[in-house]
């Protein structure tokens, strides 16, 4: 980044602002990033921790992994760049939405309010047979499956965690919002994901200004206006210029 600080990112009075937030704003908070270099997810491989296969062969390895996830997810703390994402919001109100593909609460922590959790949320459990009941608040540390509640239906509780292969959740909403968006802002996510990796290119359509913030640009920066190099933490307090 250098010693320039960083062009503002205007925000005018009629604006509407989209924000997509990715693994690279829990990294400043110590949370290991989705994807490993080695394939290995916290010492993990992927299709043994999150594919429904994985669900239906050991669940008891599942929640294992995500119960690990939980007792390092209480630990951490918000960083500048969740308070920077609280405080905009606070600002614009309902012309304000945030969509993240994290699952921890790093983001409600730090007083995010509107905000949609694409992959799942961490805090959180559902039926297995997906039986229509609404995912229930659940932080237990399981040390094994036996102590895993069941639903109503009978079907055992799963993390609410998007597997591999599964669609990612409310996706109709997320696409009204970027359809009324004039703002799109993409934190800390490499472009590699689908479908969150197309939602600029939704955006442009729709002629909306396209922000990125991340250390690096991402793999679909040729669809960004305005690319801020840097960690979120570092330059998203003050970015932003809101007029009244």
């Amino acid at each position: 980044m250098g010693d320039h600080a960083p062009m503002k990112v205007s925000i005018s009075p009629s604006d509407r602002v989209f924000v997509l937030t990715g693994a690279g704003v829990s990294a400043e908070s110590g949370l290991p990033t989705f994807r490993a270099e080695d394939g290995l997810w916290a010492g993990y491989r992927i299709e043994d921790v999150c594919t429904p296969d994985a669900w239906r062969r050991n669940p008891a390895g599942v929640w294992a992994f995500y119960s690990a996830r939980r007792a390092s997810g209480w630990k951490a703390l918000p960083n500048p760049g969740h308070f920077a994402l609280a405080e905009l919001e606070a600002r614009l109100g309902d012309r304000f939405f945030l969509c993240t593909q994290n699952v921890d609460d790093l983001h409600e922590r730090a007083g995010s309010v509107r905000l949609h959790h694409m992959h799942g949320e961490l805090s959180k459990s559902r039926c297995e047979r997906e039986c229509g009941r609404l995912p229930v608040e659940d932080r237990n540390i399981y040390t094994s499956l036996d102590e895993v509640g069941r639903c109503p239906c009978g079907g055992r509780l799963r993390p609410h965690i998007v597997f591999f292969g599964e669609m990612p959740l409310e996706m109709d909403r997320i696409q009204e919002e970027i359809n009324r968006a004039t703002v799109m802002l993409v934190v800390g996510t490499s472009g590699s994901v689908y479908p969150a990796a197309s939602f600029v290119h939704w955006a442009r359509q729709n002629r909306a200004r396209t922000v990125y913030v991340g250390p690096e640009p991402p793999l679909n920066a040729s669809a960004f206006s305005q690319i801020v190099q840097g960690k979120a933490g570092e330059v998203m307090p003050g970015l932003f210029e809101v007029a009244d």
